[in-house]
């Protein structure tokens, strides 16, 4: 099977190739670096020309209202060349939850990017994934000040990115779906908590103090960004992952 990754020499992209090649499939990493440009529709014919799955990971480079127009336009290029090609099976990676917080820019166009998907003519396949660990010095980052760090006790299931791309690379080999499916750690923290346990972890001398107002995940209501019933759970514990 031929596999063009769009998106794969990113993060989660570089190990989905990995892991579809190591299972005799073939493929093929594609990318700005790589000539393939989702916006302008530069070389995208090319890198899906032969396919069998296009498996889009590309994100917008920014988290704010810009990201709808870069959803738009690259789900409308790459599924244009998708069905002149001949894809049989189009695969994206969304957010567990994305549809449930409706006050941040950057979850409305996840949501759009997969509208415009189930819209589209190609048979689909939507993984949804929990917050990645490797995502978490980001996190404590955005609302750090000075010797503290504020966080919402918002209830958070980490996912691990080796396992991420490791259900990815798994529904793209399947049949397609023609809906969702959820994937997630094994393992649910407020976010506070994690906060503190991260710090801990690497020796950080920063205090958490706790703040349901701060940050991104505030906005997230309930429990909205953890598991639901009969999403596959994957095996990295956090504070394995951490060690």
């Amino acid at each position: 099977m031929k596999c063009a990754v769009i998106g794969g020499t990113g993060l989660i992209g570089s190990r989905v190739v990995q892991n579809l090649n190591a299972a005799g499939h073939q493929a093929v990493p594609h990318s700005l670096s790589t000539g393939v440009d989702v916006l302008t529709g530069q070389g995208v014919q090319e890198a899906v020309a032969g396919a069998d799955v296009v498996i889009n990971l590309t994100n917008s480079p920014t988290f704010d209202a810009a990201s709808l127009p870069f959803f738009q336009a690259s789900m409308d290029n790459l599924l244009a060349a998708s069905e002149k090609g001949g894809v049989g099976h189009f695969v994206i990676l969304s957010i567990v939850g994305v549809d449930q917080v409706p006050a941040l820019d950057y979850y409305r166009a996840k949501v759009l990017q997969e509208d415009i998907l189930k819209a589209g003519p190609i048979p689909y396949s939507i993984v949804r994934a929990t917050q990645f660990m490797e995502f978490m010095d980001a996190t404590l980052s955005m609302t750090a000040d000075g010797d503290t760090v504020r966080l919402p006790r918002t209830p958070i299931q980490p996912i691990a990115a080796a396992d991420v791309a490791a259900g990815v690379a798994e529904v793209a080999a399947g049949t397609p779906l023609n809906g969702i499916v959820n994937i997630a750690g094994p393992d649910v923290y407020p976010l506070d908590e994690l906060g503190r346990l991260t710090l801990t972890a690497k020796g950080d001398k920063r205090s958490v103090v706790t703040d349901d107002t701060a940050g991104l995940f505030a906005a997230a209501p309930g429990d909205v960004l953890t598991a639901p019933e009969q999403a596959r759970i994957a095996p990295t514990h956090y504070t394995d992952w951490l060690s």
